[in-house]
């Protein structure tokens, strides 16, 4: 099994090369900064598994990601605090506490073992930048009607949609609105733990589901709360990240 360690303070790097040598895992390399990283990984054969320091000398780990798609599973190495750690834990991502203890470091090695590699990848780097940068997310949406303003919170939003290459928000009454914006941008500006892309014309909100059903090709469709008529299909590439969002 291929093992990288990506850690900016050297010593702890090769603590954890030390450590990693009585579970029986080799490294096949170290590299200590988010550049290095997006040349490796640009250049080499991704590894079965990273050792993950999230706040490196030239910025946060996840710009690796950003730059580079990632084949790999991950642990983190981090000294964040706790509520951040809870974060790692709920999204299926294991992590070491530093200082990192040799049987901890043993328990999160079974556990990587122990579960399909695919399992161990289902992270979002976006997700994690953004928790701890403190990114915050939209709260509400100023929509022209007429010559009027109204607000609409996005607590009230049943769905976004696409329709004749215009955006329009869908309120818990039943009313729609057009939007100023795309689908793609309200992507990184909701809240992902609230809303999801099912495909490419529509995201929708967790709380206003009120049914999901089995369809055609292997896909999901949703039936949302006081959106009569309309049938929300969850694209096949996407049912199994909707399946993990709803957990």
């Amino acid at each position: 099994m291929k093992v990288v360690l990506i850690e900016d303070e050297k010593p702890a790097a090769r603590r954890l090369h030390r450590m990693l040598s009585k579970e029986n895992l080799e490294v096949e390399t170290m590299l200590h900064s988010v550049a290095e990283g997006i040349t490796w990984f640009s250049e080499n054969e991704h590894p079965d598994l990273i050792f993950l320091d999230i706040q490196l000398s030239d910025g946060l780990s996840f710009e690796i990601f950003e730059k580079v798609d990632v084949k790999s599973a991950v642990i983190f190495t981090t000294a964040y605090d706790e509520y951040a750690l809870k974060a790692f834990k709920l999204n299926s991502v294991d992590y070491l506490l530093k200082p990192i203890d040799q049987n901890e470091l043993h328990s999160a090695v079974a556990k990587f073992k122990s579960v399909n590699k695919s399992q161990s990848t289902q992270f979002d780097a976006n997700y994690f930048k953004e928790l701890l940068t403190g990114k915050s997310y939209k709260t509400r949406f100023t929509i022209s009607v007429g010559q009027h303003l109204k607000i609409v919170e996005t607590s009230e939003i049943t769905c976004f949609y696409t329709e004749n290459k215009a955006t329009y928000l869908k309120n818990e009454h039943g009313r729609s609105y057009l939007l100023d914006t795309t689908l793609d941008m309200l992507e990184k500006e909701l809240d992902p733990e609230k809303f999801f892309r099912i495909n490419r014309q529509v995201i929708i909100q967790l709380k206003a589901i009120e049914d999901i059903v089995a369809y055609t090709n292997s896909r999901l469709k949703i039936n949302l709360k006081k959106v009569d008529g309309s049938a929300f299909i969850v694209a096949r590439e996407r049912v199994k990240d909707f399946k993990n969002w709803l957990e």
